[in-house]
């Protein structure tokens, strides 16, 4: 099939969106490409539908674990083989997915960053037939990009084993410094970047300087009809603002990445087909979600970043209609703001403590642990050693940097679970063992293929079937898995830690000062872009297209600094109208007060006493109590 056809037969799409067909046209003649799209401009298409036209697997590199899921359960619904390897999945289960893709008809694979770094994937992928590497958020490779990430930069590894294979970075949001960071990291054979101008004409960009936060929510919910998103910093709040938004009769639903996979599907549905109005979300929410009558979007706090927050304001308004971007805004945000950025940056000794007490808390040995996986409870954690929760958290992606561990924050993985011996020895097992003989015939008939691959598995559902508890099947299936009858791996939704490296003891820890100075200076420059953002009167558009290196863009006139500027203008030609009015009107003869505001033409009642109240101030007109004249 022709790309076209690919477009029309798997996404329903006669036509492509501006600039997908010139950087699809451009990977399938074997050029390494940059692409900039906004949010929402469609960048998966600009992988997916090569990668479709060609033979072979397309590997895609994302640092978003919900979104590689969204994705993969979106391409398989359209038919299309596809599958992710992320943190958390055991050994066996990461070997039967590569295996798939290199002797199976899988079309893309979907892989976290960090998961470059296992010698396990990247010689299994030396034997792959790549067609094309995506990689997604291409900014976090750039050490000036708003959300550096250090596995990253192991994504050019993969050009030595694939020399030929061209790669599509995609980002929505890049500015000049980063776009040239990116094709140099990436290894591009020659510049080859496609960019769409930043600006949303409409989009109008508001900043509310309110101490009242709750109260101007409800007023924008109110005014500005239609669905919306509200962004928040914590889970709690989520759930917190939602609540406070149905009690106020506005349907709301929340959302993070901590709720399990199929409650956050069933979330961004309701809103999407606008059973529920308003979303109330962690910057989790938005990532891939296409619902183009989006009437506003709402930031409760501030973004840690200009590149954050165009990228999570742009989620309105794609349908190209009028829509709105609120910021709220006070002077307790600014210290906030501060303050978080002393908690952002431990010192070298308190990363070194944070990767002592860890080694502990997981009882590893020195020189043990490479290769590991454990599930944190982070409170349990700090708790245990007396450590502040934002403090640790900053440590543990300072050891990222390092490489010696790797760390993702809530990762909810399903229940899966694979026949570990062949159909015979099972067979026997259940004559041998009849009391689990309905249990395991229950297995068999509800997931077909659990003896090739790890297979999905619900346990409410399968207690339902055998009239146990969840708790009991939940029981049963470790017992299986201990007798070796199958491997059983339970849900998840805690962070995980991957020991990267056997543990060291603190002398032998490098920690790399000079990159702690190199983050720090990025963030404070990027902190004070986005209060400057909120605190300078200048247009909100122009602010935005500045900082992504267009200079010289037009006023937007939609924007609250714009609006403001024509009511003071809009003012001033309306006091001039009005005093020549009234000086036109006296010059006739003296009036009362009521002749004088009743026979005036411009303005509303309370601008016309002003301007005659000003007048008499001036000396300029005169009353003797009844009448007004010159």
């Amino acid at each position: 099939m022709t790309i076209q056809q690919i477009l029309q037969h798997y996404w329903k799409h006669d036509t492509f969106r501006p600039l997908q067909q010139p950087i699809i046209d451009s990977v399938m003649q074997g050029r390494d490409t940059l692409a900039l799209l906004p949010t929402g401009g469609g960048k998966s298409v600009c992988y997916q539908v090569p990668a479709m036209a060609m033979e072979g697997i397309c590997l895609v590199i994302s640092p978003l674990v919900a979104l590689m899921k969204d994705q993969v359960d979106s391409l398989q619904a359209k038919g299309i083989e596809a599958m992710s390897i992320v943190s958390g999945m055991g050994k066996r289960e990461v070997d039967i997915a590569l295996d798939n893709c290199i002797y199976g008809p899988v079309k893309f694979l979907y892989l976290s960053p960090e998961r470059l770094m296992s010698d396990l994937v990247r010689e299994r992928i030396k034997y792959m037939k790549v067609n094309l590497i995506a990689i997604d958020e291409a900014h976090c490779i750039s050490q000036w990009g708003y959300d550096f990430r250090p596995p990253y930069l192991h994504i050019a590894d993969l050009r030595q084993l694939h020399p030929n294979v061209p790669v599509l970075a995609l980002t929505a949001t890049a500015t000049a410094d980063v776009r040239d960071d990116i094709q140099d990291k990436l290894l591009f054979k020659e510049r080859n970047v496609f960019q769409q101008s930043f600006e949303r004409k409409n989009i109008s960009y508001r900043v509310v300087n309110e101490e009242n936060k709750l109260r101007r929510m409800l007023d924008v919910a109110r005014s500005v009809k239609g669905s919306g998103i509200v962004y928040v910093r914590s889970r709690k709040e989520t759930t917190e603002l939602a609540k406070f938004f149905n009690d106020h009769g506005i349907p709301a639903d929340y959302y993070h990445a901590g709720l399990p996979s199929d409650l956050r599907t069933a979330k961004q549905e309701q809103w999407k087909s606008n059973h529920i109005r308003i979303i109330v979300a962690t910057n989790a929410f938005g990532m891939g979600i296409d619902k183009p009558d989006v009437r506003f979007v709402l930031h409760r706090d501030l973004p840690e970043s200009l590149e954050a927050y165009y990228q999570e304001a742009g989620r309105a308004g794609r349908d190209e209609q009028k829509a709105y971007a609120v910021l709220l805004y006070n002077n307790n945000d600014k210290q906030k703001q501060y303050h978080k950025f002393e908690v952002n940056f431990p010192s070298v000794d308190e990363i070194k403590q944070v990767y002592h007490y860890l080694a502990n808390f997981y009882q590893l040995a020195y020189g043990a642990g490479e290769g590991l996986s454990f599930d944190l409870d982070v409170a349990d954690f700090c708790g245990r050693f007396k450590l502040d929760a934002l403090r640790t958290l900053n440590a543990l992606k300072f050891l990222e940097q390092g490489e010696y561990l790797s760390f993702n924050e809530s990762v909810f993985l399903p229940s899966r679970f694979e026949f570990e011996i062949p159909h015979e020895e099972l067979y026997n097992f259940q004559i041998q063992n009849a009391a689990w003989d309905p249990f395991i015939k229950t297995l068999l008939r509800s997931y077909g293929g659990a003896f090739d691959n790890y297979t999905r598995i619900r346990e409410f559902d399968v207690a339902r079937r055998t009239n146990l508890s969840v708790q009991q099947v939940t029981d049963a299936m470790q017992q299986l898995n201990d007798y070796g009858v199958l491997s059983y791996l339970p849900q998840t939704d805690k962070p995980q830690v991957t020991w990267l490296k056997p543990r060291h003891t603190a002398a032998n820890l490098w920690i790399d000062r000079q990159y702690l100075e190199t983050r720090k200076a990025v963030y404070l420059k990027k902190m004070e872009a986005m209060l400057a953002y909120c605190e300078t009167d200048k247009c909100r558009s122009q602010q935005l297209l500045s900082y992504f290196n267009e200079p010289d863009a037009a006023k937007c006139g939609v924007c609250d600094v714009c609006l403001r500027e024509k009511r003071h203008e809009n003012a001033g030609e309306l006091q001039n109208q009005l005093t020549n009015e009234i000086v036109q009107l006296l010059t006739s003869s003296p009036l009362s007060l009521e002749q004088l505001v009743t026979g005036l033409k411009h303005g509303k009642q309370p601008d016309r006493l002003t301007i005659i109240r000003q007048l008499l101030d001036a000396g300029r007109i005169k009353t003797n109590g009844d009448k007004y004249y010159l």
